[in-house]
C-alpha cells in the first residue's frame, strides 16, 4: 500500500471532482465579485467585507490545492467482492468477548466516517483488518483497551 496515495471509491472520487469544479468556477467567481464590491466601498484597511472576502478566497484556494493534490494521487478502489479484506470491502466482525457484531466498510482517509460505519485504512481497526480473511481472529489496541475480533464475512 502506497502511503502517499489517497485511496478513494469511485463515488468519492466523482464527488470530490465535482466539488473541485464547483470551487474553480462558481465559488471563485463569487469571491471575485465580493472582492470587487468590497473594494468599491473605499478604505481597505478598515473594510470588514474586504477582509472577509480575502479570507474566503484564501480558504477556497487552499481547498482547491488540497483537492487537486488528492485527486492527482488518487487510487480508485473498486467494490469488487473479495475473500481478503481491502479498501472498498465491507466486513462483518464479531467481538469475541461478548458476541456482538459490527459491520464496517474499509475506505481511504478522506471517506472515513465511523458514525456511518466507514473505517479509514489508517485507523487502528482498519489497518488491522487489511489482508484478513473470513474466520481470522485479530487483536486491536484501542484507547479503551485491547479488543479481540473474529471476521464473520467479507462483502
Amino acid at each position: 500500500m502506497d502511503e502517499k496515495a489517497e485511496y478513494l471509491t469511485k463515488e468519492k472520487f466523482e464527488e470530490l471532482s465535482k466539488e473541485l469544479e464547483e470551487l474553480r468556477t462558481t465559488k471563485r467567481k463569487e469571491v471575485a465579485e465580493s472582492l470587487e464590491y468590497a473594494k468599491s466601498l473605499g478604505d481597505l484597511s478598515e473594510n470588514a467585507e474586504y477582509h472577509e472576502a480575502r479570507e474566503m478566497q484564501a480558504n477556497i484556494e487552499d481547498r482547491i490545492a488540497k483537492l487537486e493534490a488528492m485527486l492527482k494521487s488518487a487510487v480508485i478502489m473498486s467494490n469488487t467482492h473479495s475473500e481478503v479484506i481491502g479498501i472498498g470491502t465491507t466486513v462483518n466482525l464479531q467481538k469475541v468477548k461478548d458476541g456482538s457484531s459490527v459491520k464496517y466498510k474499509i475506505v481511504g482517509s478522506e471517506e472515513s466516517n465511523p458514525a456511518d460505519s466507514k473505517l479509514s485504512i489508517h485507523s487502528p481497526l482498519g489497518s488491522s483488518l487489511i489482508g484478513k480473511k473470513k474466520g481470522d481472529l485479530l487483536k486491536v489496541t484501542t484507547p479503551g483497551g485491547i479488543i479481540d475480533y473474529k471476521v464473520i464475512s467479507i462483502e
